[in-house]
């Protein structure tokens, strides 16, 4: 018997889930190592101890770099453009973050000016060559590039997504003296110059990193068969080690994405068709949205940059023109540090405990109370984790909230503060989008997701909660329901039906079986600065498209115009089904008893409440709050008012009674 693992490395913890020949899933969390990140693979395939035929991965080794985070070091990267368009990626759309501060400073550029090179080539908006470049320039401006030490080269000319000619004519050059190149076309054949030459550069600064990252990961693998590797993309499938080499942007949220995958299957399968994904772990919480079956995607996506309320603020980043899942995040983890600021008042976040020290209760050296110990103190945690395996010291927990007052009153506002938090995130993917959450299902999972599941949804009015199977390694369990999912986009089509089959030909040669494929257009207003996002049926045409348009701009911003729609940008994915994990029904009675209770505070007052052990819990059971229900990796806090079902699946379907 061979296994397919999942792996999903957070900030706190390590998720592993494995499946066997015949479908069936078992699961565990180990500490992160974070700056060893492979170690703590490494260290989890041991436990597992099984011959493994392949390993799908999750990884953060994008966004740190991306951060800046200790250890890793941006490569130097060289960019060649456009005689007269050296400095674009500097001057930028002039965008301010902070409108009033007169201190800002813009983020420093990822390519020094001595690096950008110009070359006197020119295409048309039209597509036609103007001047091509000349091949004895080219091979002058390598030859500097050589001398500078430079780890990768980005390409950007202008109007190549129209005739990619000429940066195929440079990149064809430079092959044979360079490692790592990426032309702006073959990842963001998309107009405006600034974007596109943004996106090619945080390619070619993440190739070297993720490169080495995998490389060395695989070199890891060996003593364990040499598993085939996998990688999730922010657009939520899977691609190859290569894919991911020669095109890491894709990676950039690879974690986020796994969740949202797995909450669109399980949506899927009890047949909830408006769902809001919400997945609070150790570091983050964050919220996606899911309509009719189909994940909430956009195009464009700022990194590197600063975030304000769960929001990316425009500017302060680096923008990227890929296809990424789309997710609001905020600091609301279990491991989320609470603090006063100089006025006195509560606060928590965005400092995270991460998992060393971690939270005090973890007796790893901690000094700085988190979500988790406020969690512990007021009994909604019990006092170990992971099985019994992890011991959790609420003395430890008590003792550093003490330091902010009442540890008990601490404790109570910081989770309410954390719950507020929360909400604010899922307002941005759906007041924000034009949806109502009220008329959605929230499905939280996370180590912490189902402890404040049901006090965010009373903040936002939702009447009915999801708590899936596994919630703490949903994400992971997610990595094995994904499927392959690979894309491609042209740019203002002429024949918009006739363009979309020839992407989708394109793909189907490359790949040689496509399961389905799922198209989406960017359109906008003529003269209008900004496109929106709508899917595409079959057969395309601008008439559907238009229409599609009009009404999620009516949505999203609460009118329309009578101008005319045009397409700006289209883009097809190809998904190939991969075999999925069986999720069974529990084999508990429908009829369990509490195993205990605990003394615990929900909704303000102190109660002994029963206390669950989830395993115990059949299909059809009903358990009336007040309740806890622990589990592995988690525990579910269901206060009065309202019950639990458990579904067919092993979910627990909570709403008001």
């Amino acid at each position: 018997m061979t296994l397919v693992v999942a792996v999903d490395v957070g900030g706190t913890f390590t998720d592993f889930v494995f499946m066997d020949d015949d479908g069936a899933v078992r699961s565990f969390k180990i500490l992160t190592n974070p700056r060893r990140p492979e170690e703590t693979i490494v260290r989890g395939l041991e436990i597992i101890g099984a011959r493994v035929s392949e390993i799908i991965h999750a990884t953060t080794i994008a966004t740190n770099a991306l951060r800046g985070q200790v250890g890793l070091e941006i490569p130097r990267v060289a960019l060649i453009t456009t005689k007269g368009f050296r400095d674009v990626i500097e001057i930028g759309r002039q965008n301010r973050p902070r409108l009033y501060d007169q201190f800002f400073e813009k983020p420093k550029p990822l390519v020094p000016r001595e690096l950008r090179f110009e070359v006197n080539e020119r295409t048309g908006p039209s597509g036609e060559i103007i001047v091509p470049p000349d091949p004895g320039e080219v091979s002058m401006i390598a030859e500097k590039i050589s001398k500078a030490n430079v780890d990768s080269i980005a390409i950007s000319f202008l109007h190549s997504y129209i005739n990619p000619s000429n940066e195929i004519t440079v990149k064809k050059i430079l092959a044979g003296r360079f490692r790592y190149i990426v032309a702006s076309h073959e990842i963001a054949p998309e107009p405006r110059e600034y974007e596109r030459t943004s996106t090619a550069v945080v390619n070619a600064v993440l190739m070297p990193l993720v490169s080495r990252y995998i490389g060395s990961l695989e070199e890891s693998l060996k003593s364990f068969g040499e598993p085939r590797l996998y990688i999730m993309s922010s657009s939520g499938g899977l691609i190859d080690t290569r894919e991911a080499v020669e095109r890491p942007i894709q990676v950039i949220e690879s974690g986020p994405a796994a969740g949202v995958v797995a909450a669109a299957e399980l949506a899927r399968m009890i047949g909830e068709r408006r769902v809001i994904s919400l997945d609070i772990g150790g570091t983050t919480a964050k919220a996606g949205t899911i309509v009719d079956g189909e994940i909430e995607i956009t195009g464009e996506y700022e990194v590197g940059g600063e975030a304000n309320y769960g929001r990316i603020v425009k500017g302060s980043g680096y923008p990227v023109r890929f296809p990424f899942i789309d997710l609001a995040e905020v600091s609301a983890g279990g491991g989320t540090i609470i603090w006063r600021d100089e006025a006195g008042a509560l606060r928590v976040g965005p400092i995270s405990a991460g998992s060393d020290p971690g939270p005090i209760c973890y007796g790893r050296g901690g000094s700085r109370p988190t979500i988790t110990d406020a969690n512990l103190v007021l009994g909604r945690l019990g006092e170990s984790l992971l099985g019994g395996s992890m011991k959790l010291y609420s003395d430890k927990a008590l003792e550093g909230l003490s330091k902010f007052g009442d540890p008990y009153e601490v404790s109570l506002e910081a989770i309410r503060l954390a719950d507020l938090e929360a909400a604010r995130a899922i307002r941005l993917v759906t007041v924000e989008r034009g949806l109502d959450p009220s008329e959605f299902t929230l499905m939280a999972f996370g180590g912490a997701g189902p402890q404040h599941a049901v006090g965010i949804a009373e903040e936002m009015g939702i009447e009915r909660v999801v708590i899936p199977p596994l919630p703490s390694v949903f994400s992971a369990l997610g990595l094995l329901l994904a499927d392959w999912r690979f894309e491609l986009r042209a740019s203002f089509p002429r024949d918009i039906e006739g363009a979309f089959r020839e992407l989708e030909e394109r793909l189907l040669k490359r790949l040689g079986k496509v399961d389905l494929f799922i198209r989406y257009a960017d359109a906008r207003y003529v003269g209008q600065g900004w496109e929106v996002t709508v899917p595409v049926g079959r057969p395309a045409s601008l008439e559907d498209i238009a229409r599609a348009f009009e009404e999620r701009h009516l949505a999203t911003y609460g009118f329309k115009v009578d101008n005319p729609v045009e397409v700006v940008t289209i883009r097809v994915f190809a998904i190939v089904r991969r075999r999925k994990p069986k999720l069974k029904a529990p084999a508990g009675s429908g009829s369990a008893s509490p195993r205990g209770y605990r003394r615990a505070n929900i909704g303000g007052s102190w109660i002994d409440v029963p206390v669950y052990w989830r395993e115990d819990l059949g299909v059809g059971s009903h358990i009336k709050g007040p309740a806890l229900i622990d589990e592995y990796g988690s525990t579910t806090v269901v206060p009065e008012g309202w019950g639990v079902r458990v579904g067919s699946y092993g979910e627990l379907l909570i709403e008001r009674i």
